[in-house]
């Protein structure tokens, strides 16, 4: 039961990420592009997440905290090189 469960999930996410790029690639405004990246990693944390769940180990969620905190570090610089055409002040 849960491996079809599993199975769905996967194949959620997935078309949960062609969407994303969808947007990432025709979107009509630079902030929706940036939404579109920031929410295509927290798919991929997603889906590491439920691989490391399908194989029954803790060493991907290791690797999805990371993806994580990288994730947020750069939106954070992506915005604010948007917001003041500088990053470091």
């Amino acid at each position: 039961m849960l491996e079809t469960v599993i199975l769905i999930v996967f194949a959620m996410i997935g078309v949960s990420l062609i969407l994303n790029l969808w947007r990432l690639l025709l979107g009509p405004s630079l902030p929706d592009r940036i939404l579109a990246l920031d929410t295509m990693y927290i798919n991929s944390i997603a889906l590491i997440i439920l691989y490391g769940m399908s194989l029954g180990t803790t060493l991907y969620f290791e690797a999805a905290l990371l993806i994580a905190m990288l994730g947020f570090v750069s939106t954070v610089a992506v915005c604010k090189y948007l917001l003041r055409g500088d990053i470091i002040e």
